[in-house]
């Protein structure tokens, strides 16, 4: 397991050195989020790579003050993921969903399907909780699952600390009981 180094200022994503400890430093994490999220391990790795280029592509936005850099790579996650689900609603057919992808070896594939194996806890938990609304599910996912702090969480989804407390709170809520959330339930927490 790679340690991250404690980052002070703007990661270095401008020389091939500085980009390699940055990936380094914060691959698994990414990849975590992404899986948690992602059931197929090509998909899985092509997101992760967007999120890398992505964060490449703004690393003079980073600012340290405002949280870790895993946090401002999570807030890019959700970008890219919300932008290739907004694509597949626009898609029509499986060959434009396959088109543009990078072939992975067998041993790629083989450790990408271990790996989301391995979060399919987390995927079977996220079906029960599935009746939250979206702003709920992802500040409890930023929170609890990404370890991240309310204000961290806050930075990432752009909203204040106060906003995602009541979402925690209100997720919490209605998560809490042997009962699956009822559509009233689900209306008291919208």
């Amino acid at each position: 397991m790679h340690i991250p180094r404690h980052e002070t200022g703007p990661p270095d994503l401008t020389t091939p050195e500085g980009f390699g400890a940055f990936y380094e430093d914060h691959i698994d994490a990414v990849l975590g989020f992404v899986t948690r999220r992602v059931a197929d391990p090509h998909l899985a790795a092509d997101l992760t790579a967007d999120v890398f280029l992505a964060a490449m592509g703004s690393a003079d936005a980073y600012r340290s003050h405002r949280g870790a850099p895993v946090a401002w790579l999570f807030g890019i996650a959700r970008t890219v993921l919300s932008g290739h689900a907004r694509g597949l609603a626009r898609e029509s057919g499986a060959p434009a969903r396959l088109s543009g992808r990078r072939l992975l070896d067998a041993e790629d594939v083989a450790a990408l399907e271990e790996r989301i194996d391995a979060e399919r806890a987390f995927r079977d938990l996220a079906e029960r909780h599935a009746a939250l609304s979206e702003p709920l599910r992802a500040a409890l996912d930023l929170v609890v699952l990404d370890q991240l702090t309310p204000a961290e969480a806050a930075r990432a989804l752009g909203v204040t600390r106060a906003t995602v407390r009541v979402r925690l709170y209100r997720a919490r809520r209605a998560l809490r009981g042997p009962a699956p959330v009822t559509e009233s339930q689900l209306e008291a927490v919208r």
